[in-house]
C-alpha cells in the first residue's frame, strides 16, 4: 500500500510538475467562508482559488485526480458544487460539516457525479461520527487536524495525533471500511514533527491519505520552477522509499515511533506555550 500524496495549488505549471513527480492528487482550494476568522494570527495555507483553476488544472491533469474543496454548506453550495462538476473535480470535499443532515444534503447535491471526501474538523463531526459514517454515497474521510485541534483548544495540531484521538477515530474508520487520512508532512527529513514519523503513524493507524505541506515544497515561495521541480522529484522518491522501509517494521517499531511523536509533540508544546 502506498500512501495517496495530495497537494493543493492552483498553478498549472506546478500541477502538471505534481502530476509528473507522482502526486496522486492535485486539490483546488475554494473554501474561503468562515476560515480568515476560525485561523486568524495562524501560519495556515488561505487560498483564493476559483473556479477558473479548477478548468485550467483540468486541462492539464490526466494521470492524477483532480479534487476541489468548496465552501462549507450554505444556500450557494448546489451552484458551487454544480460548476466544479462541470469543471471537472473527480472529487469533492466538504469542510466544517457538523451533522449527519449535513452529510446527506452534501451527498444528494453531488449525486454521483464526483467521488465525495468529508474533512472531519469540527468536534460536532467528531462526536456524531456513528451517525454518518455508514452512509452510502461516502467515497473518504480526511481528519483535519488544523481546525480539528482549535477546536479542542490545543496548542499543536498533532496533539490529537499524540493523544489518541486520531487513532480513535481511525478505528471507527476501518470498522465501516471507510477509505480515510489525516493531516500531512514536509520531506522527509524535515518537519517541526518529523515527516517520517508522521508517515510512520500513517501506516500504524492504517491510513491512506496525507497532505504534502508547504513545508514539502512552498512553490510560491521558489522564483525558479526547477527548483520546485527538483523538490517534487526527490521528495516523492524519498517518500516511496520510506514506504518500502517502513511495510519491514515489527509492532515494536511501531510503537517506539508513537512513543517518540508523543515524546516529540510534548516539547513542542512546551516551546510553543513558553514563547506567548
Amino acid at each position: 500500500m502506498a500512501i495517496t500524496l495530495m497537494y493543493i495549488t492552483n498553478r498549472p505549471d506546478v500541477a502538471k510538475i505534481a502530476q509528473d513527480a507522482g502526486v496522486d492528487r492535485v486539490w483546488v482550494d475554494l473554501e474561503y467562508k468562515g476560515k480568515e476568522e476560525r485561523q486568524a494570527g495562524m501560519n495556515t495555507v488561505k487560498s483564493k482559488h476559483t473556479v477558473e483553476d479548477v478548468k485550467a488544472l483540468r486541462a492539464v491533469i490526466d494521470k492524477s485526480s483532480l479534487m476541489v474543496r468548496v465552501n462549507p454548506l450554505d444556500d450557494e453550495s448546489e451552484d458551487e458544487i454544480n460548476k466544479v462538476i462541470e469543471a471537472g473535480a473527480d472529487y469533492i470535499m466538504l469542510p466544517m460539516f457538523k451533522t449527519k443532515a449535513e452529510v446527506e444534503r452534501f451527498i444528494s447535491l453531488v449525486g454521483g457525479r464526483a467521488k465525495t471526501m468529508l474533512l472531519l474538523e469540527t468536534k460536532e463531526a467528531e462526536e456524531c461520527i456513528e451517525e454518518y459514517v455508514g452512509l452510502p454515497g461516502i467515497d473518504e474521510i480526511h481528519i483535519g487536524l488544523n481546525d480539528l485541534h482549535l477546536a479542542h483548544k490545543m496548542t499543536f495540531m498533532f496533539e490529537l495525533v499524540a493523544n489518541g484521538t486520531v487513532e480513535r477515530l481511525a478505528n471507527i474508520l476501518k470498522a465501516h471500511n471507510v477509505r480515510f487520512g489525516f493531516g500531512g508532512f514536509a520531506r522527509i527529513g524535515y518537519g517541526i514533527l518529523p515527516a517520517e514519523m508522521i508517515l510512520t503513524q500513517h501506516y500504524a493507524l492504517g491510513s491512506e491519505m496525507a497532505i504534502l505541506s508547504r513545508g514539502f515544497c512552498d512553490a510560491n515561495a521558489k522564483e525558479n520552477i526547477d527548483e520546485v521541480r527538483a523538490d517534487f522529484i526527490e521528495g516523492v522518491n524519498n517518500i516511496r522509499l520510506k514506504e518500502k522501509e517502513i511495510l519491514s517494521y515489527s509492532k515494536a517499531q511501531f510503537e517506539n515511533n508513537f512513543e517518540g511523536i508523543k515524546e516529540k509533540v510534548s516539547q513542542i508544546v512546551e516551546s510553543i506555550r513558553s514563547k506567548k
